[in-house]
């Protein structure tokens, strides 16, 4: 038997969904619930996730049963349309295509997203017959990697760079693009209904009160989940840190695919503490998430971007005055309104509740792609 529930009886008011129910989970079977709506089919998986709490009755669960659970709602917000969700991850997407066609009348400028890894590898495969003019935004590891496709930028960028991110420190192949910090997003609500304390440390996240309640992104997949994992090695040692990661794991609800999955379990109050990026907290903490943001004890970890020049097309007078407008102007238009962390020298950050000091941590070695390869063999989840 993995998991058993006796007599549970669950209601809402008056509104019996269902009383006296009994059934057990035994290894390896697969069992549909079927019902009709509102007879609390979903209450039931909520509370075999432990979302939801019996009226009455009792639970036992075999101490090697993990739980996974796929809501049935995955947007960020449940009000919005297909549509309307799309529209908002591609924000910054949209606008920089609406910019670019008001910018240049005269030419059929396409902007096209692609993942980081499927975008590294389509222009590593292609290589002079890739029909990319210039790549916007892909990981600084993936940059290097494809370095000797692109072209020499040396004093195209007309902006002023904190040191170490400015075109030359990077061989003049690319301009940085955007640092991404990382932190622990607290679902405050999820926390005070269990009557836990918040996290202050990688080694606060190992505390058994925390079982089920953390998600992280899986390094293999998401950038996210790299940089933080970079960043457990650079802070413990690569020993230490997979020794780490297989303590964390027992607290671990999901490792998501995407950079973003902690984010939405947070939302859906699945756990109470997500690895994510600080930018997602803060569009959420602006509608009203009751989000907290806090960056561990060890400091923040990051990632960069870049933005190049594809050397094949960088003869072409209309893709360098493309060039030139996003590498400076729509830049300094992204700064102040996605993706304000410091990159530049006097740069601003105007968008509410974004924090202004970032204790960003030591992230070397996070643009070497071997040594990224290499840890990412050693992961086992």
């Amino acid at each position: 038997m993995q998991y058993q529930i006796n007599k549970g009886t669950k209601g809402f008011g008056a509104n019996i969904l269902f009383e006296n129910i009994q059934f057990e989970v035994k290894n390896n079977e697969k069992i549909a619930v079927i019902g009709a709506n509102g007879c609390g089919k979903t209450t039931l998986m909520k509370i075999i996730a432990s979302e939801e709490e019996l009226d009455s009755g009792t639970i036992h669960k075999a101490s090697s049963c993990r739980i996974g659970y796929l809501a049935q709602t995955t947007f960020t917000s449940e009000s919005r349309t297909v549509q309307e969700e799309l529209n908002e991850v591609f924000k910054d997407v949209e606008i920089m295509q609406k910019q670019l066609n008001e910018k240049f009348p005269d030419l059929h400028v396409m902007v096209m997203y692609v993942s980081t890894a499927k975008a590294a590898a389509k222009i590593s495969v292609e290589q002079e017959q890739s029909d990319a003019d210039i790549v916007v935004g892909l990981e600084t590891s993936y940059m290097e990697k494809i370095k000797d496709q692109l072209a020499d930028i040396k004093g195209k960028s007309r902006l002023q760079y904190l040191n170490g991110l400015a075109p030359e420190d990077h061989g003049n192949a690319y301009v940085t693009w955007e640092r991404q910090a990382g932190a622990f997003i607290i679902n405050t609500d999820v926390l005070k209904k269990h009557k836990l304390s918040e996290p202050k440390t990688y080694e606060d996240l190992l505390d058994r009160k925390y079982y089920n309640l953390i998600a992280m992104p899986d390094p293999k997949s998401s950038g996210t989940g790299y940089f933080f994992y970079k960043n457990l090695v650079n802070t413990m040692g690569e020993a230490k840190a997979l020794a780490y990661i297989d303590q964390l794991e027992f607290n671990v609800k999901q490792f998501t695919e995407s950079g973003s999955g902690p984010i939405k379990l947070l939302i859906q109050g699945e756990v109470g503490i997500g690895l994510g990026l600080t930018f997602q907290a803060v569009n959420q903490i602006n509608t009203g998430s009751p989000f907290k943001i806090i960056y561990p004890k060890e400091g923040s970890p990051y990632s960069l971007t870049g933005t190049g020049l594809m050397k094949r097309h960088a003869d072409d007078p209309d893709v360098q005055r493309v060039f030139d407008f996003i590498i400076n102007d729509f830049l300094l238009y992204d700064k102040e309104h996605f993706s304000p962390e410091a990159i530049l020298k006097d740069q601003k950050n105007t968008i509410q509740n974004y924090p202004t000091h970032i204790p960003y941590a030591d992230m070397n070695g996070i643009e070497d792609i071997h040594e990224k390869e290499r840890l990412l063999d050693l992961w086992k989840y």
